[in-house]
């Protein structure tokens, strides 16, 4: 009887693509090999120390070990709307137009779930973070997909025919999208935008009235001169807008599990009003150890974080390109978009990856698991050193020699015939 029982919000996701790597993954460690993991955008650094300080002294105060407060402490709030006025100039109200939530994924889950009623359509763009799709499908929602195009040298989004595609989507779906989703430094693609380009989003979405959830996760991280601009940056923005941030990728607080959604008073209403039903908020010690991170005198990802992904990033582009895996350089976040070499181009991203993983001890993520759109490339982390990244390269190099003579034997076999 209960095998007829059916969950049909789980039955509406789709296979978790990246679930196949990370199996054979851990099958191949478990029988000895040494496998060098880009697979997740997961920082292999520590937490910096003053944070770490604080929690430390915070922790030993037995009155910050009670239930804390669902939207976030007050100061913790504070400190998320300095550091905007700080860094965008954005007004925000701690009380209004704050959340602090337990990662910026748990948050934009939630935000998803308060906001969408079942059949609302969703724009979103392909390829995409799988969860910027999934949690409008596990609100009973429906997701329009739109292809994100821009440059594969410079990883500039080609602003005119997104623009454009937005309207389309506007004018083509039925019911009318409600939301669109935008997200750069875009993951998995790095790709980048103006902030000429929010002004025109958020002109866009006033006249023709939808709202736009934006995703800065990797704000922090740019190279070679490139500053990450915010929606919140707009005037008026706070009218039809959101945005995501994270302490993950620019403090290496990946499990503290500290981000914050910030903008429009209704929407930020909801997530307050579901959070406040859901749950009792971060642990306060994580919560006060969360506000030196955002301090204007202290930690500053520029000097410290930067240069390690930076430098990775040139190393890893040197020592592929010569393995024969030719790279484009991005100018923000702490992935490489990278093209499946052409060599291996048929294979597709899930096959390529596979074997790149069982043939090279090298692990990334397939880029199909990210959209259609996304299958001629993977996505590599910069989460592994040098010396881990040019003994990657090596092994590389030996993987695409080995399928060029197999490639070179079939060919020879097929003219045989």
């Amino acid at each position: 009887m209960f095998d007829e029982i059916q969950f049909e919000k789980i039955n509406r996701l789709p296979k978790y693509i990246f679930a196949e790597i990370n199996e054979l993954k851990m099958d191949l460690r478990r029988k000895g090999h040494d496998i060098i993991d880009f697979s997740m955008g997961n920082p292999d650094a520590p937490t910096p120390q003053p944070i770490i300080e604080k929690l430390c002294e915070t922790v030993h105060k037995p009155k910050t070990h009670g239930y804390s407060a669902s939207k976030g402490i007050y100061k913790l709030r504070l400190a998320m709307s300095k550091w905007y006025k700080r860094k965008y100039g954005a007004d925000l109200d701690p009380d209004t137009e704050v959340v602090a939530t337990m990662g910026s994924k748990e948050g934009y889950v939630h935000l998803v779930q308060a906001i969408t009623n079942p059949g609302d359509v969703a724009i979103v763009p392909d390829p995409t973070y799988p969860i910027h799709s999934q949690a409008f499908i596990l609100a009973g929602a429906n997701v329009e997909k739109m292809e994100v195009v821009f440059d594969e040298e410079t990883f500039e989004v080609d602003e005119e025919k997104f623009l454009a595609d937005v309207e389309e989507a506007l004018e083509n779906s039925i019911p009318k999208p409600k939301y669109l989703v935008v997200n750069f430094p875009h993951n998995p693609s790095t790709a980048t935008v103006t902030p000429a380009f929010y002004e025109r989003l958020v002109a866009l979405a006033k006249e023709k009235r939808f709202y736009i959830i934006s995703d800065i996760a990797y704000a922090d991280i740019t190279f070679d001169g490139y500053k990450t601009p915010s929606i919140m940056q707009v005037e008026g923005a706070k009218d039809v807008a959101v945005e995501s941030y994270t302490l993950s990728k620019s403090y290496n607080m990946a499990g503290w599990r500290v981000g914050f959604i910030v903008g429009n008073k209704k929407l930020i209403g909801a997530l307050q009003a579901i959070k406040s039903w859901l749950d009792y908020g971060m642990f306060t010690p994580i919560q006060v150890a969360a506000t030196v991170a955002l301090d204007e005198h202290g930690y500053v990802p520029d000097k410290e974080i930067i240069p390690r992904y930076q430098k990775r990033r040139d190393v890893m582009i040197e020592a592929f390109g010569k393995a024969g895996w030719p790279l484009a350089k991005p100018n923000a976040s702490m992935f490489i978009w990278a093209k499946i070499p052409e060599i291996a181009r048929d294979m597709g991203s899930l096959e390529f990856s596979k074997q790149l993983l069982t043939r090279a001890d090298v692990a990334v993520s397939p880029g199909i698991g990210f959209g259609k759109y996304g299958d001629e490339y993977v996505r590599i982390a910069l989460i592994e050193n040098e010396k881990r990244i040019r003994q990657a390269a090596k092994n590389i190099k030996r993987f695409l020699k080995e399928l060029e003579a197999e490639k070179k034997s079939e060919k020879k076999t097929e003219g045989q015939k």
